[in-house]
C-alpha cells in the first residue's frame, strides 16, 4: 500500500477526511481536493503530509487544474475516491425548484464524471487501478423530498456498473459504497432539514431515522474509510461492479 498515490474529492472533511487519513495511515500518497477553503488549511495543519488542492468540481476548468496539479505532485494516480457530492434542499418535488435540481446533478452526477474522465489516462497508465464511487442509501431506496440527491445517487449505480465493465481490460476495478445515517455535521443537517418539514423535533427525527435500521446506531465514518482502503488493496482486486452498503442494515429511508 506504501506505493499507492490516491486522491479523495471532498477530503476536507467528514467520510472524506476519515478516508485520506487512512489511506495516509497505510503510508499511501495522499491527495485531497474540496472546494473548502478553510477547510483544507486545517488539514493542511492537522495532517501536513497531505496534499491539497483546492477545486470545485462542478467547474471543469477547475477539475483539469487539480487532476494535472495531483498527477504532477504524486507522480501518477492509482486510486480515485470520487466522494464529492451536496445533499442539496429538502423539499417534495412539485416545490423543487429546477435550479435546485440542476446544481445538485452538476456537483453529483457531471463533477463525478469530470473528475473521472480526466484521471482516466492515469489510472490505465498505473496498470492497476481502483475508483472508488460514493453512492448512498438514497441509491438503493426512494428518499422523500430529496428527489435530486437520490437520482444522482442511483445515477452513480449506473456509472459505476459501466465503468467496471470498460474499465476490467486495464486491470482497474469501480465499486460504489452506499453509506447509510453516518454520524458527523452533515448528517445533522440533513435531520434538521427533515424536521422543518416535517415539523417534529431533530431528536424525534433521529429516532425515526434509526428505527429504519437493525443495528440501532450511526455508521461511523471511519468504518467506510476502511472499506474503501479495502477495496483499493490487494485483497480487494477481485471485486468490481459492485454496491457496497454500509449501514447498520438499513430497510428503507424515512
Amino acid at each position: 500500500m506504501s506505493e499507492l498515490k490516491v486522491l479523495v474529492t471532498a477530503g476536507a472533511g467528514g467520510i472524506g477526511r476519515a478516508i485520506a487519513e487512512a489511506f495516509s495511515a497505510t503510508g499511501a500518497l495522499v491527495a485531497v481536493c474540496d472546494i473548502d477553503v478553510e477547510g483544507l488549511k486545517q488539514l493542511e495543519r492537522e495532517l501536513p503530509d497531505l496534499m491539497t488542492v483546492q477545486c470545485d468540481v462542478a467547474d471543469v476548468s477547475s477539475v483539469e487544474r487539480m487532476i494535472d496539479q495531483v498527477t504532477e505532485q504524486l507522480g501518477g494516480l492509482d486510486v480515485l475516491i470520487n466522494n464529492a457530492g451536496i445533499a442539496g434542499v429538502t423539499a417534495p418535488a412539485g416545490e423543487l425548484c429546477l435550479r435546485d435540481w440542476e446544481k445538485v446533478l452538476r456537483v453529483n452526477l457531471t463533477g463525478t464524471f469530470d473528475v473521472t474522465r480526466c484521471a482516466l489516462p492515469y489510472l490505465k497508465a498505473a496498470g492497476s487501478g481502483a475508483i472508488v464511487n460514493m453512492s448512498s442509501v438514497a441509491g438503493r431506496f426512494g428518499y422523500p423530498n430529496r428527489i435530486a440527491y437520490s437520482t444522482t445517487k442511483w445515477g452513480l449505480i449506473g456509472f459505476t456498473k459501466t465503468l467496471a465493465i470498460e474499465l476490467g481490460e486495464f486491470n482497474i476495478t469501480v465499486n460504489a459504497i452506499l453509506p447509510g445515517a453516518v454520524d458527523g455535521p452533515r448528517f445533522q443537517s440533513v435531520l434538521e432539514g427533515r424536521a422543518k418539514v416535517s415539523g417534529r423535533t431533530v431528536d424525534e427525527e433521529t429516532q425515526a431515522a434509526l428505527a429504519s435500521q437493525s443495528i440501532k446506531r450511526l455508521v461511523d465514518p471511519r468504518h467506510i474509510a476502511d472499506l474503501a482502503v479495502f477495496l483499493a488493496s490487494d485483497s480487494g482486486r477481485s471485486i468490481s461492479g459492485q454496491m457496497l452498503p454500509i449501514d447498520c442494515d438499513m430497510q428503507h429511508t424515512s
